[in-house]
């Protein structure tokens, strides 16, 4: 699964990076080490322009568009919201079928864009209360680029909240997950679905045939990315900050499947 990751590229860098057309940003939101489900994150979205002012739209097609969506998926036909910090990541296999995920993966795709994810390895170690201990690693692409990963997002309306009530929808969204490749398959058995930037219209534009869909998701490529274990403390939501993201040095907490010894996989 993928239920940590780091972003803290500024908006206008991803616009640029992503060749957005349009930013709905209410705030920016703040670098963030340590992006936990339920916060807000940056998508990029395809969406045709609304009217606005009474104006019509000046084309019906898609435009890209740079949003904050809340991590956790929370389908329209919802009734309680609170199902969303349960929707954080969808998996590749089932997407296309599943009643919670079919309708995004068909119309709504987006991209998250990322610095990198963590994962938890598993040691031979037991804590004190007699359970494995488990080392967090974080998996970035080598050249330290974006990582775009793919995922889908809803609209939901809350019931409670009057027509002209400006927070009545909420958007949300959630991660594609597949099986994890070799590279970083010793520390967990899945990992976010990676978009490379040939097929970003393709995955965004809502035009784009349901059949054609999966073609475009594939895992990074094999030496693509690469891992690294980090300080323990990843795993409190309350730390953040750039040091979570920086290597533990050789000699602090054992580390790692295949002696990585606190080096880069």
């Amino acid at each position: 699964m993928c239920g940590r990751y780091a972003s803290s590229r500024r908006p206008d860098d991803l616009a640029e990076e992503f060749d957005v057309v349009e930013t709905r940003i209410e705030a920016e939101l703040e670098p963030d080490y340590n992006v936990a489900p339920t916060k807000d994150v940056y998508a990029v979205v395809e969406r045709v322009p609304s009217a606005r002012d009474g104006e019509e739209p000046v084309t019906t097609d898609p435009q890209r568009q740079l949003r904050t969506l809340r991590w956790g998926l929370v389908p329209s036909w919802a009734k309680d919201p609170g199902i969303g910090s349960r929707m954080i990541n969808a998996r590749m296999e089932t997407v296309a079928e599943k009643p919670a995920y079919r309708r995004a993966f068909a119309k709504r795709r987006c991209l998250l864009p990322a610095d990198g994810y963590f994962e938890w390895y598993e040691t031979a170690e037991v804590t004190a209360k007699g359970k494995p201990r488990k080392q967090p690693f974080f998996i970035r692409p080598k050249d330290h680029g974006t990582l775009a990963m793919a995922g889908l997002y809803e609209v939901w309306r809350d019931p409670a909240r009057d027509d002209d009530d400006p927070h009545r929808f909420r958007w949300t969204c959630t991660v594609i997950t597949t099986e994890a490749t070799d590279d970083v398959g010793r520390i967990h058995d899945r990992m976010p679905l990676m978009v490379e930037p040939d097929r970003w219209g393709s995955w965004l534009d809502p035009r784009t045939p349901t059949d054609d869909l999966l073609a475009l998701l594939v895992p990074a490529a094999p030496g693509r990315l690469e891992a690294y274990p980090v300080s323990a403390a990843v795993g409190n939501v309350r730390n953040n900050g750039a040091w979570l993201v920086e290597p533990l040095p050789v000699d602090d907490d054992p580390v790692d499947p295949d002696d990585a010894q606190g080096t880069l996989l």
